[in-house]
């Protein structure tokens, strides 16, 4: 029958599923600290480039843009220079859209593997919640074998239970980890639309000049 086929998964489900919570576990942090390790490396050149921007515009000297964009560690940096080329070969008609298109293409690199967190941090509870029902479901066929034994059901669910604690213990950390790291993203980019309204102030003073 097929109710006996589902409980003979069950007898190997909740193990399973331990295992899978355990390597979700495993990636999750390797993932976390590869993100924070990348981001705060990103986030640092962006901070300094953003200061130099800053002391451009407050020296009221837009010529000191082409310095900073020889700067190519930093994204800010990198952006200048094409906004520049940009600027030298077409004036600043659509250099706003060029520096919108080099952002976006720069942000699948900052999200890498957050959508993996994003996806372990809402379905790890339910992974664990399944590898508890299958203990559960062991559980009580194992007392009609059991003879009455009440101990050895309440062991069996005790262990069950187990699942559902791993996967919160599993789900929450990713979901605090995707949930920083999207707002350092967002800094991130917002220091690259900083850059692109100093480039485009940039590309209308040179127009001004002519």
């Amino acid at each position: 029958m097929l109710t006996e086929k589902f409980f003979v998964i069950a007898q190997i489900g909740h193990e399973t599923t331990l295992w899978v919570l355990v390597l979700l576990s495993i990636l999750s942090v390797a993932f976390i600290i590869e993100r924070f390790v990348a981001l705060s490396q990103i986030q640092k050149k962006s901070t300094a480039m953003v200061k130099q921007i800053q002391d451009t515009l407050q020296s009221n000297t837009l010529k000191e843009i082409e310095v900073l964009s020889r700067d190519r560690d930093s994204l800010e940096g990198r952006g200048l220079a094409y906004g520049l080329r940009h600027i030298k070969e077409y004036g600043a008609r659509g250099l706003e859209e060029i520096f919108n298109s080099y952002a976006q293409n720069e942000r699948p690199d900052l999200e890498k593997r957050l959508n993996f967190l994003a996806t372990v941090g809402s379905n790890a509870p339910f992974i664990g919640l399944l590898g508890t029902v299958f203990g559960i479901m062991d559980a009580f066929r194992g007392l009609a074998t059991s003879q009455g034994e009440i101990q050895a059901v309440l062991l069996g669910i005790s262990q069950a239970l187990v699942a559902t604690a791993t996967g919160l213990l599993v789900a929450i950390p990713a979901v605090i980890a995707y949930n920083y790291f999207q707002k350092r993203v967002k800094r991130i980019m917002q220091s690259l639309e900083s850059t692109r309204d100093v480039c485009v102030a940039y590309a209308k003073t040179l127009k001004g000049a002519q």
